[in-house]
């Protein structure tokens, strides 16, 4: 009980309508299963809303913990807007709203209107006695909301995950998973199938499928999704020249997490000339992959159409202004030897991550960073030093050109230690922080 009211007050202490750039892009509650769509010329993306299991509702301690739906947006993919919940398991006539089970959505925009597809634990039982997973629409007349439900889940399905294709002609098509991958046409009011469903053939027959996620480029549909070979989930595509398939399966997107975390989830768009892949990791909950955060990397494509493996970052991408705090624990590259990462706080973990620089010559690197066009005097680092130590903040490379030098006082709290900037540099550069003396402690760089 104690660790969950611990994390409940991170949540309000840490909640903002604003949050900044850098791997997971939410960081003040967990998310998981991003479904990104561009709409007005923003990134809007809408998440699951993974929770500690309160207690005192029957729930299993191990498993996921779904109440609602937050969505979010940004213009540069570094700051991101909480436009707050926009469904509830409490306001859906036909939601279990015992079960805390909202699993992953999406949503579409149609002729002005914006259509929210969620997946949840049916009320009333079926004809086979069971309750199972339905899939709800909820419609709104601006991507941020408000939602309004529709009375009942979709006639003819039972499943999750939900994914919605408008094609190229107009058609719109409607894929879920429950055991298999299914699609079905959609009617024009998007509120009703068209079709009977369809299991997608000529997939792995072996493990666990879910989570589809059908996106066109240059006349191919690929069809991305998580696979359960062995332990673990990966991202893997199928390619195929119909919405309906038959797709060919063609490779991996994203190997299975290095920490076995056990769920991944996907979501493909294209911003600014540029292809993105949106998915999920536990990073705020290391010892417990039911609480995820989303996370989104850069997505290339060979010249034949193929996708290039995307290898997760800390990172993640857009620009970080030399004006906010610079996480170097969200590096880009590291020093073999003498540098690590560990969390701030082991409780609550939304506090974030320090750098630990053990070893003289030890270094992290953070990659695009904006110093602007005016000069930026000097530099502050919150950091910490048992025995005083010295760090040098370098750019564009670990043996570039020294534009600080830090003294961090001998101490165990944290201090925010400021140097004057010796060779100011306007423009992109990517950030180089060295340790040159005693073990050093760093929570965030920031200019001025």
């Amino acid at each position: 009980m104690k660790n969950f009211r611990s994390l409940m007050l991170s949540f309000v202490v840490l909640a903002t309508s604003s949050l900044s750039a850098q791997n997971p892009i939410v960081r003040n509650q967990f998310s998981a299963d991003p479904t990104a769509r561009v709409f007005n010329g923003k990134v809007y993306v809408f998440p699951s809303h993974d929770i500690p299991a309160p207690e005192g509702k029957g729930l299993r301690k191990d498993w996921f913990c779904m109440p609602d739906y937050h969505v979010f947006s940004s213009e540069n993919l570094t700051d991101w807007t909480d436009h707050g919940m926009i469904v509830s398991q409490n306001k859906v006539a036909w939601v279990d709203s015992t079960s805390y089970s909202m699993w992953a959505p999406d949503c579409i925009e149609r002729n002005g209107k914006y259509y929210f597809y969620f997946p949840a634990n049916k009320n009333i039982a079926g004809p086979n006695g069971r309750k199972g997973f339905g899939i709800g629409v909820a419609v709104a007349d601006k991507p941020e909301g408000p939602y309004i439900p529709q009375a009942q889940p979709i006639k003819g399905v039972n499943g999750i995950d939900p994914n919605v294709l408008i094609d190229k002609d107009g058609q719109a098509y409607l894929y879920w998973s429950m055991g298999n991958l299914f699609v079905a046409k959609l009617k024009d009011n998007m509120l009703e199938l068209d079709s009977e469903p369809l299991v997608i053939p000529n997939l792995p027959q072996k493990g666990l499928k879910e989570g589809p996620y059908v996106f066109e480029r240059n006349g191919l549909y690929y069809l991305t999704f998580p696979h359960v070979e062995n332990k673990v989930e990966r991202l893997e595509y199928a390619i195929g020249d119909n919405p309906m398939g038959p797709f060919k399966m063609t490779g991996v997107i994203m190997d299975e997490s290095p920490v076995n975390c056990w769920t991944n989830h996907q979501s493909i768009v294209r911003y600014s000339n540029q292809w993105y892949l949106f998915y999920h990791h536990n990073d705020y909950s290391p010892k417990f992959d039911k609480n995820r955060s989303i996370r989104v990397d850069s997505l290339f494509f060979d010249a034949d159409g193929k996708i290039q493996k995307v290898i997760p970052t800390f990172r993640g991408v857009g620009v970080t202004s030399a004006k906010e705090n610079i996480q170097p624990d969200r590096y880009s590259n590291i020093s073999k030897t003498g540098a690590s990462i560990a969390l701030i706080d082991t409780v609550n973990t939304f506090v974030g991550w320090k750098t630990i620089l053990k070893t003289p010559e030890a270094w992290v690197q953070y990659n695009t960073v904006d110093f602007g066009t005016k000069k930026l005097k000097t530099v502050q680092v919150k950091a910490r030093s048992v025995n005083g130590g010295i760090l040098q903040i370098r750019i564009d490379k670990v043996d570039g050109p020294v534009i600080a030098e830090v003294k961090v006082p001998k101490g165990v709290n944290w201090n925010t230690v400021e140097a004057k900037v010796s060779k100011f540099q306007s423009g992109i550069h990517h950030l180089v922080v060295m340790q040159k003396d005693s073990p050093v402690e760093i929570d965030w760089v920031k200019f001025q």
